[in-house]
């Protein structure tokens, strides 16, 4: 989870006005899936959940931060690291489901930078497991793949040896491991199918020009009238993050 994030909200309110993806103190519990790519010893693991976990808690966002992830050594430095943290629970799942939380429990559900290695089953279940989990008005921020977008691209028609020189070279840009079974699309329907309904979608670059990210706001809810999803392609989302991160940096 790139420290970007929190800018990357503050400029959708920005945007926008007030938006539901700044999250609002809330009462119940916060869930955050954690980033299991990093090594549990690395002393940048703090770019995972552990930076969201601090800003959550020092921002006095939730009263209880519920952190979960399929890797035991993640889990693991996750505990170490909020060992005298009484808000915080840290949970080791299966990788696909929430079993060690109750329905309707949680207020809000944030992950960034871990969906969108997910391929789509996996996207789906857990999505079917928020539907259980959250709340009736509860919400969701997550950030996930939109590599299959262009899975028709004539990119993608490039036999592999040509397609890697090319993007050596600059022609082609990379898929830094996103998943091309998710799409914006697709994640919109399996809201739909899960309980859930995607209120907004920002499509994003990714250390490239295609548009191979996206950041999707989404709500439980019972109603049976939704408004239509509002969809903002930004292809200068990298270029914002860098200025963002510029002006954050004291002096």
């Amino acid at each position: 989870m790139p420290a970007i994030q929190r800018s990357t909200i503050g400029k959708m309110q920005a945007r926008s006005g007030p938006t539901p993806g700044v999250v609002p103190p809330r009462n119940g519990p916060v869930l955050s899936f954690a980033y299991s790519r990093l090594p549990a010893d690395r002393d940048d693991f703090g770019d995972s959940a552990r930076l969201w976990a601090l800003d959550a808690l020092s921002q006095d966002y939730c009263q209880e931060l519920l952190v979960v992830d399929a890797s035991n050594e993640c889990v693991e430095a996750c505990r170490r690291r909020f060992a005298t943290e009484s808000r915080v629970r840290c949970y080791l799942n299966d990788g696909r489901s929430l079993s060690m939380i109750p329905d309707a429990s949680v207020d809000f559900v944030f992950s960034f930078d871990s969906f969108v290695h997910l391929r789509r089953e996996l996207v789906e279940s857990y999505l079917t497991e928020l539907g259980r989990t959250l709340k009736v008005g509860g919400k969701g921020f997550i950030h996930h793949s939109n590599l299959g977008a262009y899975a028709e691209s004539l990119s993608e028609r490039v036999p592999q040896p040509m397609r890697k020189l090319l993007r050596k070279i600059k022609i082609l840009d990379w898929e830094h491991h996103r998943n091309p079974t998710m799409s914006a699309d697709l994640f919109r329907s399996l809201c739909a199918r899960t309980g859930l309904h995607c209120v907004s979608q920002e499509l994003i670059n990714w250390r490239g020009r295609r548009l191979i990210d996206c950041l999707s706001f989404f709500v439980r809810s019972d109603s049976t009238s939704q408004n239509p999803t509002t969809i903002i392609r930004n292809p200068h989302f990298m270029r914002e993050a860098a200025r963002i991160r510029r002006q954050a940096i004291p002096g």
